[in-house]
């Protein structure tokens, strides 16, 4: 009877390694999915122009001609 039992137990631990092999598995993946999403959300922002950058100079550029403009009619009056 002993040996049943020890053989059961036996059969129980491997089930149970089982288990958190494949829940280490699963894990694992979705880490891996994660830092290659990570990865490609980082190139991504690097790569890509910021185009409010270029907004905000030519804005500054022509906000900066206008009061010259004013500037130049006053000293002509």
């Amino acid at each position: 009877m002993n040996r049943i039992e020890d053989l059961i137990t036996a059969l129980q631990k491997k089930e149970e390694e089982k288990n958190k092999n494949t829940v280490l598995w699963v894990l694992a993946i979705i880490g891996a999915v994660a830092a290659i999403a990570g990865i490609a959300y980082a190139v991504y922002r690097f790569f890509t122009p910021d185009y409010l950058e270029d907004f905000e100079e030519d804005f500054d550029d022509d906000f900066d001609d206008y009061f010259e403009d004013e500037d130049e009619d006053e000293e002509d009056k």
